[in-house]
């Protein structure tokens, strides 16, 4: 299997894996949201995804799910690529403890 390179803007984003952060596993993930191109985070919210995806497995998701999902949509508004990790302290404070 060949990895994708990711994107250095989201301009230059054309599929999924392209995403920072984003592998074969969170795209698949993504899809079963309904999501099939990378402009298609640009409007959706991450907390709205993580909570959808928790209903759609059936279990809660770990939150660095919901980081994960912050970073991808930031990143398709605009935002410089980030690590996952990065958006931690944003989401226990936005969300508490999930």
């Amino acid at each position: 299997m060949i990895k994708s390179p990711k994107a250095r803007s989201a301009a230059e984003c054309r599929a999924l894996e392209q995403l920072p952060n984003i592998g074969p596993s969170m795209a698949a993930d993504l899809r079963a949201l309904g999501i099939r191109y990378p402009q298609d985070l640009a409007q959706r919210d991450a907390f709205s995804l993580y909570q959808s995806l928790c209903t759609l497995s059936g279990k809660r998701q770990d939150p660095c799910v919901l980081d994960t999902f912050m970073a991808a949509t930031d990143f398709m508004r605009g935002a410089a690529p980030a690590p996952w990790w990065a958006y931690t302290a944003e989401r226990k404070r936005l969300y508490g403890s999930l």
